[in-house]
């Protein structure tokens, strides 16, 4: 009987080592865990932000495009007008000029209805940021300061100047 007594305390103290050494792995597998689990969040959040950068991305060459498109039509706009500061009053081309000048209020009904503003800023106070002077004059019809005459309307895409007004600016 005192080997069996014998036996217990060593299996006792093979059991405690094993234990120990269980709760050793087992602390070692959770901080394993808690780091993959980390690093896994880490990804995810740098991939959403990546998400969003394309997404702005996009957003910004889409809004790049359409106003290059704009812009070129915004130059046949300008040629419309000209010709139709110049049309005939009377006789067979008037008829004509009237044609054309239907065209012209056509086309700018679309570009207004893709989110363009005209900018067309006689008597308003000069802003640097949506008019461009081409020059300054004495002017007593308007205070220094603010737009005498537009020479080229300017234009806005949403919020974004698209073109610059071109004024002469009062003194």
């Amino acid at each position: 009987m005192e080997e069996t007594q014998e036996q217990h305390p060593e299996q006792a103290g093979e059991e405690q080592a094993e234990l120990t050494a269980l709760q050793a792995q087992l602390a070692e597998a959770e901080a394993l865990a808690a780091q993959n689990l980390e690093g896994w969040q880490r990804a995810q959040a740098e991939f959403a932000n990546y998400k969003k950068r394309q997404s702005r991305d996009q957003e910004m060459q889409a809004a790049d495009i359409r106003g290059r498109v704009f812009q070129r039509f915004l130059e046949v706009s300008d040629d419309l007008e000209l010709a139709l500061k110049a049309r005939p009053q009377d006789g067979e081309g008037a008829a004509w000029a009237q044609g054309i000048e239907l065209i012209y209020q056509k086309l700018m009904t679309y570009l207004q209805a893709e989110g363009l503003t005209r900018v067309y800023p006689l008597g308003e106070t000069f802003d640097p940021n949506l008019h461009e002077a081409l020059s300054q004059e004495e002017n007593s019809e308007y205070q220094s300061g603010t737009v005498s005459e537009v020479l080229r309307p300017g234009y806005l895409l949403g919020e974004r100047v698209l073109r610059p007004a071109v004024v002469k600016v009062a003194k």
